[in-house]
This record gives structure tokens, sequence and C-alpha cells, in this order.
């Protein structure tokens, strides 16, 4: 408890430094709105009639007769390194589980080459990201409100096909502790949601030296799109793929586990030292 007392007066100091008071207090406030803002937008079965277990679709291949989510499925790889075998392998079996989908990758020339021409007033911010991480996220937000579908990170392996969810306008997994991951995002085009994640992204573009971890998630990763959400003024529309009553963290993508929809690999690389104390 001393650690963690210490750690939050570190963290609140420091970001006092870097955010306007107002920033900071809305990603500050996240841990004690999230219940809340979040209650009505968890998908259940009473509310939505879905199965969130999956086992009802696990041999359904038509997409729903109201999606509202286009069939894309995107996948954003940056930087100079190539993909590992294992994130080819896990792309791969999410194709073969969406044989009918429109396929994107995004690399370093595309994704480029899409923001200067959809986004040319963010590209200098999106350029000089110091993590390449922050560029994949930004990127994914930048991707998923002009072209709509579903976006999946690469350490994802897809166990089955993600056309049940197509019926909402918007979904998300639950993170731990809370909050969302961005790690698997489905969006109609155009979502008010995903638009105020671009549009906020320059507002929440601070560069802590110290704090690599924070920096990232405080500016475009979970916690900063977490932040955002609570802020939107209608909710009604977007969905947190969470879980069962006995079993609430069904969909969480945490290290290495499976869940009804996928195998997560858990490569978070880029996580610092300072991550280990938050």
């Amino acid at each position: 408890r001393v650690r963690l007392l210490f750690v939050a007066v570190a963290v609140i100091t420091l970001a006092s430094l870097f955010l306007p008071m107002r920033e900071l207090y809305l990603l500050l406030r996240l841990p004690f709105v999230w219940k809340t803002s979040a209650a009505e937008s968890i998908i259940s079965a009473q509310r939505d009639g879905f199965d969130v277990t999956f086992a009802s679709y696990a041999n359904r291949s038509a997409p729903p007769e109201n999606a509202r989510i286009p069939n894309r499925l995107h996948h954003v790889h940056l930087g100079p390194s190539a993909p590992r075998a294992e994130w080819l392998s896990a792309r791969a079996q999410c194709l073969d589980h969406h044989p009918d989908w429109e396929v994107f990758l995004w690399e370093d020339e595309n994704a480029r080459e899409f923001v200067k021409s959809q986004y040319p007033d963010l590209l200098a911010m999106w350029e000089g990201y110091p993590a390449l991480v922050q560029r994949v996220d930004a990127l994914r937000y930048m991707v998923l409100h002009t072209y709509g579908g579903a976006i999946l990170d690469m350490d994802l392996a897809c166990r089955q096909s993600l056309d049940p969810l197509r019926e909402f306008e918007f979904v998300a997994p639950a993170a731990h502790p809370v909050g969302i991951s961005v790690g698997m995002m489905l969006a109609a085009p155009n979502n008010t949601y995903v638009r105020a994640l671009v549009d906020n992204l320059p507002r929440f573009n601070r560069r802590w030296s110290l704090l690599p971890y924070i920096t990232i998630m405080f500016s475009t990763g979970c916690h900063y799109a977490s932040t955002i959400f609570t802020l939107q003024s209608n909710r009604s529309a977007l969905r947190v793929l969470a879980g069962t009553p006995d079993h609430p963290t069904l969909h969480m993508l945490n290290g290495y586990v499976n869940t009804p929809l996928f195998q997560h690999l858990g490569s978070s690389s880029w996580h610092g030292r300072d991550a280990r104390w938050i």
C-alpha cells in the first residue's frame, strides 16, 4: 500500500508538469467513473439478446442481417523489423475465419499515405510520436473511423469469426482493471466515438521522458481510449465485450490467454519498467 501510494503521488506530481489540469483530471478520474460510465454498454443476453460465450455462434457462417459494421479486417505493422513468424501465423488464422472479408495490412508506406491524404493536419504529430506503438494506436483510430470494420493486434489469433459482433455500431473488449482494450476494436465508419478518439489526439499528446509507458497509455493507448469513452454524452450505441456474471474476465486480453474469440500471444513488448509500477 505504501508503494502504491508513493507511485500515485509520483505519477500525479509528474503528470501535473506535463498536462493541463483539465486533461490530467480526466485521465486520473477513470478508475473512479468507469463502472458507472460503462454500465449500460456491457453486452448482455438480457438487453442485447447476445451470447457472450459465443457458443451459439460456433458454427455460424452468415453475418447478422442487420450488420452495421462492414466486413473489413485491418492489421497494422509499422517499423523496420519484419513481423514475427507467430504474428503472421496469427493473422493467417484470422483470414481463414473471415474468407469473405476485405482485408487490409497497414505498413509504413501505405499508412503514411493514408494519414497524409485523410488526416493531413495530424501527419506531423503522427510522425513525431516518440514510440512506434503510439503511431500504431493513432493509426487504428483513423483507419477505423474512415473505413470501419475490425482492427486487430497482430498477436491475436482468431478462434472463430467476428461476424456476430457486426450487429453493433462499436465493440471493444473490457480491459483490466478498468476501461477497454484497443487490441480489438470494431466500428461502423464515421462512428462518433471513434471520431472523438481521432479529434482528441492533439489534446492529449504529451511526452513524459521518464515514463514511456504512461506517455503511451495517456496519449494514444487503452487509458486514453477509455477516458474518451467516458466523455461521450451518448454511449447507448457503444458496446463493451466483458463476459458472463460468473466469468466477467472472459474476453480480457491480458497476457497469454485464450478467449472465446482469440488466442492472445501476449506480445506487449513496448511495456517498459514504469509499467510494472502501474
